[in-house]
């Protein structure tokens, strides 16, 4: 079976906004779509966002709200952002207490299989982009569960097993590194779809690839 691959960030409101359509892609195509979450781009390259041109935060939130109407998904602001940041002056604080656990528990969901990963991956996204207050009370524990996960136990790994988990995202880096540094970026027979604006386009290579689509399989 051929094969996805999907650079995939829990910070990135386009990963959030194209998950629940590659989510569904291997229902529809036989094709494996693997997800492996990597840092964003605040953390792995922190001076990106003081060397943007002020016309870009403006234009980013005004696209991502109306393109979350367009796809009928919820969306809201960050409460609290996974990366801290100082949105005036873009800076990136050096204490980041979210982005790095909530990276190593897709790692870990991923783990379970590809449907068990972007399950975790969706009902947690949605979360934080729906504008929920993702880090009171019982708010991520629930959404884990919904996508099947205990997230104590998930925590308790994550903490345990944080050199291992560390290494896979470093892996997932170094393999998307070559292609480009935005995500979603999905990588198809070493071809690259950066941006959810690209899977028209990558659907039309599966098929042009030979991948059957589902329907006609078991039709």
């Amino acid at each position: 079976m051929k094969t996805v691959d999907v650079f995939w960030s829990f910070r990135s409101p386009y990963s959030y906004l194209a998950t629940r359509r590659l989510r569904a892609m291997s229902k529809t195509w036989d094709v494996r779509v693997r997800p492996r979450p990597v840092y964003p781009i605040a953390i792995r390259t922190p001076e990106f966002f003081s060397q943007i041109r002020p016309q870009w935060v403006p234009y980013l939130v005004r696209d991502i709200v109306r393109l979350s109407q367009y796809l009928e998904l919820p969306f809201g602001p960050l409460n609290p952002d996974p990366v801290v940041m100082n949105m005036m002056t873009r800076e990136i604080a050096d204490e980041q207490p979210y982005i790095h656990r909530l990276t190593r528990l897709g790692i870990l969901a991923c783990e379970a299989g590809d449907d068990e990963g972007w399950a975790f991956m969706d009902e947690v996204s949605t979360l934080i982009w729906s504008g929920g207050a993702w880090t009171e009370g019982t708010a991520l524990a629930d959404a884990a569960a919904r996508a099947g996960f205990d997230l104590a136990d998930l925590d308790r790994r994550q903490a345990e097993e944080t050199d291992r988990i560390e290494a896979i995202i470093a892996e997932n880096q170094a393999a998307q590194d070559p292609h480009h540094w935005g995500v979603p970026l999905m990588v198809f027979e070493g071809e690259a779809f950066f941006g959810q604006d690209r899977l028209d386009l990558l659907e039309w290579r599966l098929g042009q690839a030979g991948v059957a689509r589902r329907d006609s399989v078991t039709s």
